[in-house]
């Protein structure tokens, strides 16, 4: 039976899963979620011994039921192959009490290519099982990784164009220079005078008009996205979860059936919505640990009830989670709800018109999985250092928030479960903030000069990510202002 993805605002057609990752967004702006999560149907035994490509297969296969076993079988071995540098595509490290998920051994050091590896290969099969003609424009925000790892994943695949938009300002130098050197005569990478939230909402915004998309039709193109908005990206997601619990049962680290922790740094809210789901579909997940940093929208949400985005929005060290519309937050609160399309609408109506909106107790009630936490600048800086001089894994700053927040969950609450920490990145990534963390000397060096310290200090060879972005030259410097993002999209596809 095919499982069927509906609208959280419920004023669109339900559609299958290979629909809905086309559509990326629904019609009336609301983001699909499957009609039910579904049970995992193999034994913890099993899994125990599976590989990572194996385990993608048990868990997707329950969620995308419009895509033949070959399909799917075919998307996930082109996705997680040697483009990872680590057979076991995810890898645990322990490091001082906790397990360390690394999420980041993909072609551009983050855990976006955990989801977006395989994307581009869900989407084109999705466009021939519904003869689509149109070319595919994904169109996306990214506050740093995601757009690099889009990017990677969607380079000259046929059928398809890229256009991403990032803040010029907010991400750092190495996220920059991954962005601007992407070969691919199919790829666009435009800067905006503007914060995250400008450009996710440009995006939206775009998304949702008509007029727009008729223009696109007529030229032969139509939207889709690669942000965790799309169904697409959420679903793989939820494997690494599965996959991290069978390993840790596997290592002996776990007895089977035993509770797991899980703390994700988080921004848009879509890599702890897949910890949600994965402890949905029955996996032993105990608390799910919100972390956030000193844009800490989602703290203050799960303290007080009230989420409110009218803040001033502070650049920090850990710029994949500087933002304060968490898209993804919309099906939790659709589910919390109790799948109350008119009051998740109300909801995201008034967060858009009054940029705040606040839950019931009984939906309050229903968040008894999560705790939240945050950690300052100085508190994250402190967690780097602390956990190198202990134990001499480094970390970089957005794994460092997590770490931070479990550290103090931990003693708050005298809860002494394993705990997975999911590390998004890896501390290449952010050489600087991570060096200077460890000792403020650092900071007379330039980017490379670090990147070459790092190596040494961690014993951990330098990426191939990063050796490649040294002398690679620039290929996209489009700068525009944030309300010239439509404008700019219809320059670059000359319509």
């Amino acid at each position: 039976m095919n499982l069927m993805y509906k609208s959280t605002r419920g004023q669109a057609e339900a559609v299958t899963a290979s629909q809905a990752i086309l559509k990326g967004l629904a019609e009336d702006g609301g983001l699909y979620v499957p009609e039910q999560i579904p049970a995992l149907d193999v034994s913890l035994e099993a899994l125990r011994n599976m590989s990572y490509q194996e385990t993608a297969y048990e868990v997707m296969k329950l969620f995308l039921t419009d895509f033949t076993e070959e399909e799917l079988k075919n998307c996930i071995s082109r996705a997680y192959d040697e483009k990872f540098d680590t057979r076991g595509i995810a890898a645990l490290k322990e490091a001082d009490g906790a397990w360390y998920l690394e999420l980041f051994h993909g072609a551009t050091i983050a855990f976006k290519d955990m989801a977006l590896s395989i994307l581009p290969h869900l989407l084109t099969t999705s466009a021939k099982k519904n003869k689509v003609e149109n070319e595919i424009v994904i169109l996306t925000a990214t506050s740093g990784d995601t757009g690099k790892a889009a990017l990677a994943g969607f380079a000259d695949v046929p059928g398809t164009r890229i256009i991403v938009f990032y803040p010029k300002d907010g991400v750092s130098p190495i996220q920059e220079k991954q962005m601007v050197t992407q070969k691919g005569k199919n790829t666009y990478v435009v800067g905006i005078r503007g914060n995250f939230d400008d450009a996710q909402s440009g995006v939206k915004k775009m998304f949702g008009d008509k007029e727009l998309a008729e223009e696109m039709n007529r030229a032969g193109f139509q939207f889709s996205s690669a942000n965790s908005i799309n169904i697409g990206r959420l679903v793989p997601q939820v494997v690494y979860y599965v996959y991290a619990y069978a390993q840790l049962c596997a290592k002996g680290a776990l007895k089977d059936g035993e509770t797991m922790n899980v703390v994700v740094p988080t921004g848009n809210f879509g890599n702890i919505l897949a910890a949600y789901y994965a402890k949905q579909m029955g996996l032993p997940i105990g608390k799910l640990i919100c972390a956030s940093n000193d844009n800490k929208v989602l703290y203050d949400f799960f303290a007080t009830g009230e989420y409110n985005r009218n803040r001033p929005f502070i650049l920090t060290s850990s710029p994949s989670m500087d933002i304060l519309i968490s898209s993804n937050l919309e099906r939790l609160i659709y589910k919390i709800a109790g799948e109350d399309a008119v009051a998740d609408r109300t909801m995201m109506q008034s967060l858009a018109s009054e940029g705040r909106y606040g839950i019931t107790e009984e939906m309050r009630a229903r968040l008894a999985d999560f705790a939240g936490g945050y950690a300052s600048e100085e508190e994250v800086a402190e967690e780097i250092r602390g956990l190198y001089e202990k134990t001499g894994y480094v970390i970089d700053t957005h794994t460092a928030v997590a770490s931070c927040v479990y550290r103090k969950y931990r003693k708050e609450q005298k809860d002494d479960c394993v705990t997975v920490i999911a590390s998004t990145a890896s501390p290449y990534k952010f050489t600087r903030s991570v060096m200077n963390a460890i000792d403020k000397k650092y900071d007379a060096m330039s980017d490379f000069e670090l990147v070459d310290e790092l190596s040494r200090i961690s014993g951990v060879a330098v990426p191939r990510a990063i050796e490649e972005i040294r002398t690679a030259p620039v290929l996209h410097d489009t700068v525009v202002e944030k309300d010239g993002m439509k404008e700019i999209v219809k320059k670059l596809l000359a319509i």
